[in-house]
């Protein structure tokens, strides 16, 4: 079969999957690897190999630059405190924990003592399953409403997280290989490798945002965004930096800074979609050749191996999340108690895992066993906790959207698009030259959307139902800081405001964003108290 025939059988497949995994509600990720493993038992089709050149070449920076276009740069440096520590010192203690748990397991499983590896080998397999990959977890976080935070910091941990794992791997592997590297030059390595790339994809991602604010035209605009996801990335790689960080930087300048300031609003809506077609199209063919890529039977042949890497890299994910929510218990950024487990179980592992797996050298003694390791662990990360993590979400009450809660939103949109029709249709009377008649038929229809969609919303009673009222609450109190965020701004421009005001005003709208964001409940509680305070309590004549 020629190539270009399995790549259209491969997308067909995908289609199909997405629509059995909507019928039966199950993460899109769980059953493309179901059918990627049965499609590879069954031998149909030669797929394509899933190979460290074919990941980073084709699959990697089309994916990093989808997600950081579409990530806010100021809510990314708002939870700096919680993001930045998962992402680089929370990745090596992961790598350490899943280290040191495995080689301690590994001495009590029985007949396995051919498998027992050293101390740099088990620091490769930690730094190989170290980047999570939450595309499954973040799209049930999106369709069930979770909180807006936590959706984020799942999400952009992941960005950042992969290119921290990488430059790691590529440094144990180093002392695995026998070669000498003392602490010290570890550390200037990491930093000129993250450094370098964090450099490339600036000016990259600074150059592709001048074009786009000079030229107006939409295919050249989305042809600007491929260049600087994919150029980004080869040019750090070139320079023997971080491709992933590149890319990261270039993307979060693309979508906060090119867009914002050069593209019109269709410009902006076209680029969006051609970058959430990507990632759907990129993301549907790497997790279906993860499932072509895992062969089970030498996956059995370790599995006590393999059930013991799992559990490691299970408690290395909770020693980072739990250390870390007690490390900003006390600050501004602290995360909710009921959220640690849902960090910890949504640690899902994916295709990069893989691809590092397989990018270890051929003549690397224990190749073989890492990369069953590793397979075996990110096929069981994604089969048990991509199954669980919804229903597991949802009894801790971290996710949760009743049906009355959707129809509230659709009728309420209902609402406000026949307002906005019946708006224009007003403005479009006072310009004159218009036919009354065919006027006077859209204001009739839209004034009947407008009084059914004010009926139905009378006929649902959401007095009581609490997720509707905290959801509520969050926009309008969101809404508002970020006017009280406009105005701070704007009294330091015209000089009203010291910077140390500005600096301190600032954080403290900042703190709100993430309380808010974090426990609507607890705030709205709070202000609630204040308000009957003061009901109680009136001020003196």
């Amino acid at each position: 079969m020629i190539p270009e025939t399995v790549i259209l059988l491969l997308f067909v497949i995908a289609s199909l999957l997405s629509v059995l995994a909507n019928r039966f509600h199950i993460p899109y990720t769980v059953a493309l690897v179901l059918g990627g493993l049965v499609l590879g038992a069954v031998h149909l089709f030669q797929a394509p190999v899933l190979t460290h050149d074919l990941v980073f070449t084709l699959f990697l920076p089309g994916l990093i630059f989808e997600s950081a276009y579409h990530l806010s740069s100021s809510a990314m440096w708002r939870d700096r405190l919680a993001i930045f520590g998962l992402a680089v010192p929370g990745v090596l203690l992961s790598m350490l924990v899943t280290a040191f748990v495995l080689l301690w397991s590994s001495r009590y499983l029985p007949d396995l003592s051919r498998v027992i590896m050293p101390v740099s080998v088990a620091l490769v397999f930690g730094a190989a399953v170290a980047a999570t990959d939450p595309i499954s977890v973040v799209s049930i976080f999106r369709k069930l409403q979770a909180p807006s935070r936590l959706t984020f910091m799942v999400e952009s941990e992941s960005l950042l997280n992969d290119g921290t794992a990488i430059v790691f791997f590529t440094l144990f592997l180093t002392l695995a290989e026998g070669k000498a590297i003392s602490v010290p030059a570890l550390a200037i390595q990491f930093f000129a490798v993250v450094g370098g790339g964090a450099l490339a994809g600036m000016v990259i991602g600074w150059l592709s945002s001048e074009v786009i604010k000079r030229v107006h035209d939409g295919m050249v605009e989305i042809t600007i965004t491929i260049l600087a996801a994919y150029g980004s990335f080869l040019t750090a790689m070139q320079l023997g930096y971080s491709g992933v960080i590149s890319t990261v930087v270039a993307g979060l300048i693309c979508g906060n800074y090119g867009a914002k300031r050069g593209m019109t609003a269709s410009v902006k809506m076209a680029v969006n979609t051609f970058w959430e077609y990507i990632g759907f199209a990129l993301n549907s063919l790497i997790f279906l050749l993860v499932g072509f890529t895992i062969h089970l039977p030498g996956l059995l042949s370790i599995w006590p191996l393999i059930l013991a890497a799992y559990v490691a890299v299970t408690i290395a994910r909770a020693a980072v999340i739990y250390g870390m929510s007690g490390l900003l218990s006390r600050t501004r950024a602290r995360i909710p108690a009921t959220w640690n487990f849902v960090l910890v179980w949504g640690g899902i592992r994916g295709a990069l895992s893989m691809v590092l797996a397989l990018s270890l050298p051929y003549d690397f003694p224990y190749r073989t066993l890492l990369i069953n390791l590793v397979f075996g662990v990110v096929l069981l990360t994604i089969l048990i906790q991509g199954l669980s993590i919804s229903p597991l979400a949802s009894a801790l009450k971290v996710l949760g959207r009743s049906q009355d809660s959707q129809e509230v939103e659709v009728q309420r949109m209902r609402v406000i698009l026949a307002q906005t029709g019946s708006h224009e249709i007003g403005r479009l009377r006072q310009g004159g030259l218009r036919n009354e008649r065919a006027l006077d038929v859209l204001a009739t229809y839209y004034q009947q959307e407008q009084e059914a969609a004010e009926k139905k919303l009378a006929g649902l009673d959401t007095r009581d139902d609490t997720h509707i009222l905290q959801r509520d609450f969050s926009r309008l109190y969101r809404h508002l800081l970020l006017k009280e965020k406009q105005k701070i701004l704007d009294a330091r421009t015209e000089g009203l405001l010291s910077e140390a005001s500005y600096d301190q005003m600032l954080a403290d709208i900042d703190a709100s964003f993430l309380e808010i964001e974090s426990q609507p409940e607890a705030v709205m509680e709070r202000l609630s108290a204040t308000q009957r305070s003061v009901k109680n309590d009136p001020p003196s004549a």
